[in-house]
């Protein structure tokens, strides 16, 4: 199987009571720290109401982000296309790509938050088809067309091209899908990647497979194709060294999100506030069909392994980025993520676990070793002495191939 890359996705949600100013910054830390331990992708979104989600433009953030980091990929997870003028959305892309040396993703989506559309005084019965209309927009200006111009209901261009274009050849675009057919049904029919972010509900992991067939579908209607690499789906999870300090960890943070602002804030359609921070914890995490891991690596290794074998394989699994546990146990569960899930799914341990395994199966084989030292020390009678005298005491670093002298 392919390698699996790993990425993480800030919403972001924090909670209401602590300085904004502190948050951005602690979120910016974050993100040199998953370059650092070797994450593939960074995603961050674009929100302007609810008051969990504090940054309004995503490159603006990314922007930042790429001055700190190296090599980690940079995606807008995602840009609201109904919000901005799709000129402005591409411009703002290419000088991504530039400042970031060719990190820029372009994830794009209809917007999530009904408040937001609200407060713009868009419909949101118009949203996914004006995403679907600036999408294809902003991807001739991206590909440097020569000058065009296009008019519609919202907004206008005339004789348009971009002065400037990518640094990268073709910059990935993708595009954001929830439990409806929607998203995936545009990724096929602009031939882009996906991001489900649906999957963070059971129900948004119990319709991925169908939600593939959408995008396939679509992309065979108007010509296109979609590749598994390009599909990337959004977990939740917290992990530590056991699922004792797991849940001990995430369970107050855990309940706070989900109360005050799932069902306080969002009131989302059918969710339920926990009883207790315990009860969080196991209607999250515990019960069949979770759609989030709290636990260890060994917990997060079986569900990924198993949403490969559902889904039929994807491209990247993404982190959702949350304040469940305190600043210090989440970067721990970043780094045990990085130091254990990732290189155990990609087989990168398979090797040395082969080789430790034939060295003990093989033990008679290297004997000769050991041998061709005894035969030497028992030339010299001085060094039998020596070396009988000292092998009561335990040596500090033993050697490989040191003789058993008490035989």
């Amino acid at each position: 199987m392919p390698r699996l890359n790993f990425g993480a996705f800030l919403a972001p949600h924090h909670p209401i009571g602590e300085s904004p100013r502190l948050q951005f910054r602690r979120d910016l830390d974050l993100v040199e720290h998953l370059d650092r331990l070797g994450y593939d992708e960074f995603w961050c979104g674009e929100h302007h109401s609810t008051g969990w989600e504090i940054i309004a433009s995503p490159e603006l953030f990314l922007a930042a982000a790429a001055e700190r980091t190296h090599r980690i990929r940079l995606g807008t997870g995602v840009i609201s296309l109904p919000y901005h003028h799709p000129f402005n959305v591409a411009q703002r892309m290419v000088q991504l790509d530039h400042m970031s040396g060719g990190r820029a993703i372009f994830g794009s989506g209809p917007g999530a938050l009904p408040s937001d559309a609200y407060m713009f005084g868009i419909d949101p019965l118009v949203q996914r088809d004006r995403q679907d209309e600036s999408l294809a927009v902003i991807r001739r200006l991206l590909a440097g067309e020569p000058r065009f111009s296009y008019e519609c209901e919202w907004f206008t261009l005339k004789d348009a091209a971009l002065q400037l274009l990518p640094l990268q050849e073709e910059l990935p675009c993708v595009v954001a899908s929830m439990v409806s057919p929607s998203g995936m049904t545009l990724a096929g029919k602009h031939g882009i990647g996906i991001l489900s972010i649906g999957s963070m509900s059971t129900a948004g992991l119990q319709a991925l497979p169908m939600q593939w067939s959408f995008a396939e579908e679509s992309a065979a209607k108007y010509g296109n194709r979609v590749d598994r690499r390009n599909w990337r789906i959004l977990l939740s999870f917290h992990i530590a060294e056991t699922r004792e300090d797991a849940a001990r960890e995430a369970k107050h943070g855990l309940f706070r999100w989900h109360n005050e602002y799932t069902v306080g804030t969002l009131m989302r359609p059918g969710a339920e506030a926990f009883k207790t921070p315990e009860d969080a914890v196991h209607q999250t995490a515990m019960v069949e069909g979770s759609a989030a891991v709290i636990g260890t690596p060994d917990d997060l290794v079986a569900t990924i392994r198993q949403l490969q074998e559902v889904t039929g394989g994807f491209g990247t699994v993404i982190g959702f980025v949350h304040d469940w546990a305190n600043p210090e146990a989440t970067r721990r569960s970043w780094d045990l993520v990085a130091r254990h899930v990732a290189p155990e799914i990609n087989g990168e341990l398979r090797a040395y676990r082969e080789s430790q395994k034939y060295v003990i199966e093989h033990r008679e084989s290297f004997e000769r070793a050991g041998q061709a030292v005894m035969d030497k020390i028992m030339e010299n009678e001085r060094a039998v002495k020596a070396f009988r005298e000292g092998s009561t005491a335990p040596a500090a670093i033993p050697s490989h191939h040191a003789p058993d002298l008490r035989r």
